[in-house]
């Protein structure tokens, strides 16, 4: 595989020449399995550079459904039906910050990406259709050594981790209180913890300023 194809930032490239026999299987794979997202986009948040993130936002892994995935954690292409799990963290935001009176009509999470500098990364970067979780330990590797890259490589940048994979992460973050910790927003959870969390708020506390989420 041509890693330069795939507008992957310069700064990532040692990570991919790395696990480039793992990434090669999984170009394999979506020969023949239904696997999500397509291969074109799941390194798309790895066209960012790593001094440039914000907020890294670490999600377990990619919708499973036909259509839904588009390389971006808890985000969907703007024709999609807003997820569940997006759903509910629309929901805590807008009991947040009820004066900013946000309109999410839509799940395309691209501005957070672009415009507010929001990593938004799942612990495994691919499924295949209808069986979430799959290749959880397939990617593991990888993304372990992602989150030690952002951290050796980005001293200001907030952690978001929701869910129990995410938070495992944890582990290779130096500075914890960089760390924002919560249970996954997917409807089996969020009532658990997420949802009257105020969590955006604590993101906005270790920034030092207030995240746009309007989309």
């Amino acid at each position: 595989m041509d890693f330069t194809l795939l507008n992957i930032d310069e700064c990532w490239m040692p990570i991919f020449e790395k696990h480039k026999d793992l990434i090669n299987s999984i170009f394999d794979y979506s020969s023949k399995l239904n696997i999500y997202p397509h291969k074109e986009q799941i390194f798309r948040v790895f066209s960012k550079d790593v001094t440039n993130i914000k907020v890294v936002l670490l999600g377990q892994d990619p919708y499973h459904q036909k259509g839904q995935a588009n390389g971006l954690s808890f985000s969907v292409n703007s024709n999609i039906k807003i997820p569940p799990s997006l759903l509910n963290i629309y929901k805590e935001l807008i009991n947040t910050y009820p004066e900013r009176k946000y309109n999410f009509s839509h799940g395309n999470l691209e501005k957070w990406f672009n415009d507010q500098h929001i990593f938004l990364l799942n612990c495994s970067l691919s499924v295949v259709e209808g069986k979430a979780g799959i290749f959880n330990k397939f990617w593991q590797p990888f993304t372990d050594d992602i989150i030690k890259f952002i951290d050796e490589n980005n001293k200001t940048c907030v952690y978001l981790l929701l869910g129990k994979h995410a938070i495992e992460k944890m582990h290779f973050i130096q500075d914890k209180n960089r760390c924002i910790t919560c249970v996954h927003p997917s409807p089996l959870s969020a009532h658990r913890g997420f949802l009257g969390s105020k969590i955006f708020k604590v993101v906005d506390e270790k920034l030092g300023y207030s995240i746009d989420w309007s989309i």
